[in-house]
């Protein structure tokens, strides 16, 4: 059971904590399909829905191409001039808002047309067709920067829902200790007595009586156990991503009827053992950590050795690495004394986690070298700080986070450490072999 206690809710399924869970879960209607899925990262399924929500206008990776690429070319170039910190508005135009940026200015025309470049009078500026109106006024935007702000245009002009910009002089000083009191996601974990509900026989852990408190509140009853067969298929597709074959499906419905519960439990047992299970579940975790055997860019190249970590990520699973392990060997799987060793060949395992911050895209011949580096380090940060935190870290990048507890202190802290690691290729074999 100590293991146990290093598997906080929503972070990679383990087994000694799933057996029992799994029963209850795969027996109910209600939370069975996707509930293993959730079971990979619950926290940051609950974050991006509340995200969702409140930005619901639209879709995520258009606010995300906003943040990257839309909002730091206008805080550069253009909130001198038009926003609400600017010493002198000219134009009366603000483009610190999206309110703003339709409204227009003095012209009486809005900068911003969503959906009809054509039309938008900041790409009118910025190309300089027009000599009366060409901005920014001293230096022409890139090719690059104005090509992504047609693309802003041409999906909608998306931008995060966010209160209105403060008056000139008005702006509120970025509370961190303020924000981390506001918020549930920032308090320290502390422990919450389960719920009274009506039902109270149902239950069969402790979690389910959040669950029916707020099913009883919608005045909705719990779907009724699942039968057999379709507990079955479900364990299997849940556990190791395979349906049963009829000669596992007889002998499994047999010993039901003998004993139900002994026959699960079984059943539970031997799939967690099978190597399929790492197999199924490290295709989530993949995915979190954009793994890839390729760089991508123009000439696609090969990344190597890509597969080691694929391999690593499914031995974990299997071997039910603790939790806090896994992400130590994540962050700095190369300075961990003793590292994690295979327990047949004997090599490194611990540093093979560090190769995830290494699966990004790559351009082969970048024009401007120090800007590559940068977008490489801020996909590196990005890509941590969502896996094994749930929350976008990256948005910090140009200004203070908009929405959380996050300052671009913060974000420059960890570019400091990622900035000064380089990409190496390291032995893994143990010494007697080297």
């Amino acid at each position: 059971m100590s293991r146990l206690r290093k598997w906080p809710t929503g972070s990679l399924p383990q087994r000694s904590w799933s057996r029992k869970r799994c029963q209850t879960i795969a027996s109910s209607q209600i939370v069975a399909k996707g509930c293993w899925f959730l079971g990979f990262g619950l926290p940051l399924f609950i974050y991006l829905f509340i995200v969702s929500v409140s930005a619901a206008e639209f879709p995520p990776d258009g606010v995300e191409f906003f943040e990257k690429r839309i909002r730091p070319v206008l805080v550069e170039r253009c909130y001198k001039c038009h926003s609400a910190t600017s010493e002198k508005l000219k134009g009366e135009l603000h483009l610190d808002s999206r309110a703003g940026a339709l409204h227009g200015g003095e012209s009486g025309k809005p900068a911003v047309v969503p959906g009809e470049p054509e039309k938008s009078r900041l790409l009118e500026a910025v190309r300089y067709g027009n000599p009366d109106l060409q901005m920014p006024p001293k230096n022409k935007l890139s090719d690059a920067q104005i090509a992504d702000l047609v693309e802003w245009v041409k999906r909608g002009a998306p931008w995060p829902l966010e209160t209105a910009a403060p008056a000139p002089g008005g702006r509120k000083k970025f509370d961190l200790e303020k924000r981390k009191q506001e918020h549930w996601c920032w308090q320290p974990i502390r422990a919450v007595p389960p719920p009274v509900v009506r039902n109270a026989p149902w239950p069969a852990q402790p979690v389910d009586a959040f669950l029916l408190a707020r099913l009883e509140q919608k005045n909705l009853k719990p779907a009724p156990p699942a039968e057999m067969r379709t507990l079955l298929r479900r364990l299997y597709f849940d556990l190791i991503g395979l349906p049963p074959t009829p000669a596992e499906a007889d002998e499994f419905l047999q010993s039901a009827i003998r004993h139900p519960p002994s026959a699960i439990e079984s059943l539970v047992d031997r799939l967690l053992a099978s190597p399929r299970f790492g197999e199924r579940w490290a295709r989530h975790w993949l995915d979190l950590v954009r793994y890839s055997e390729t760089l991508g860019h123009e000439f696609d190249y090969t990344n190597p050795n890509a597969w080691r970590y694929r391999d690593y990520v499914i031995r974990a699973l299997n071997a039910d690495v603790p939790y806090d392990q896994f992400t130590r060997e994540h962050l700095a799987g190369d300075l961990l004394e003793p590292p994690r060793l295979h327990p047949a060949e004997g090599f490194n395992e611990s540093v093979i986690g560090t190769a995830f911050y290494w699966l990004g895209q790559r351009d082969h011949s970048p024009v401007d070298v120090r800007l590559h580096q940068a977008e490489l380090i801020d996909n590196q940060i990005d890509v941590l700080s969502k896996t094994f935190l749930g929350v976008t870290v990256a948005c910090a990048r140009c200004h203070d986070h908009k929405f959380d507890a996050i300052a671009t202190r913060d974000y420059y802290s960890l570019y400091g450490v990622l900035g000064s690691s380089r990409y190496a290729q390291r032995s893994i074999d143990p010494p007697a072999r080297m």
